[in-house]
């Protein structure tokens, strides 16, 4: 019995271009395979901006109820801290960038090389964000009700514990989306250790790399909010 009805060929349509290794035989063509791709990782970036967008509205409502407050608690910020985090994610996005330029030439030594530094630009913004919180903790600036700066030494008129919240919230769930990042630029770090990316294939590093701008780019917003409040 005849078992042809089972082969991915059966079902691609005339003149369609031969599969590709990393192709699932869902699709047609390399290009349909990616666009799909591109066109859901948007998706999820629309969301994740969504996500972000009510803690930045939560942070406004805070700074508009709260402005002398917000104002003398971001002074205990460190912005020596925050300013080298900047510098450091920027710098991330231009490694991650020529990580993606390296993939659609198929330099496989460069998609490590950069993807190396942009997992240790990454590792960096984490120690640096570890000694930032550690301090925090030690003064007893924490959110809510755990707030006790005041046992330290540290007078801030109002509700700082509103501040510490938001700040905690905020700086927190980017801290939980860099790791993911570092995560997922280790997985793709190993495939191309592999030799799975190239000028026909390269879309899995494209899509990370557009994850890691968005979380770069986001920091780029909550810096001057949080560390130059004026």
């Amino acid at each position: 019995m005849s078992t042809d009805h089972h082969s991915p060929k059966a079902h691609r349509p005339e003149g369609s271009q031969e599969p590709h290794a990393f192709m699932a035989h869902h699709f047609n063509t390399p290009g349909q395979q990616a666009g799909a791709a591109k066109f859901g990782m948007w998706v999820f970036l629309a969301t994740e901006i969504l996500m972000f967008s009510g803690l930045f509205l939560a942070y406004f409502i805070v700074r508009m109820y709260y402005p002398d407050m917000v104002l003398e608690a971001h002074e205990h910020l460190n912005k020596v801290a925050g300013g080298v985090n900047t510098v450091v994610l920027i710098t991330s996005s231009l490694t991650m960038a020529l990580a993606v330029r390296s993939a659609q030439v198929g330099d496989t030594a460069g998609i490590k090389r950069n993807l190396l530094l942009t997992i240790g630009f990454a590792l960096t913004f984490m120690v640096v964000k570890y000694f930032e919180y550690s301090a925090k903790f030690e003064h007893g600036m924490l959110p809510g009700k755990y707030y006790h700066a005041w046992d330290h030494g540290y007078a801030i008129a109002g509700s700082p514990h509103i501040f510490f919240a938001v700040y905690f919230c905020m700086t927190g769930l980017h801290g939980f989306h860099v790791l993911i990042g570092i995560g997922v630029l280790t997985w793709i770090y190993l495939r191309a250790s592999k030799g799975h990316f190239g000028p026909r294939y390269y879309t899995p590093v494209e899509n990370v790399g557009l994850y890691w701008h968005l979380v770069d780019l986001i920091w780029i917003f909550l810096f001057p909010l949080l560390y130059l409040v004026r």
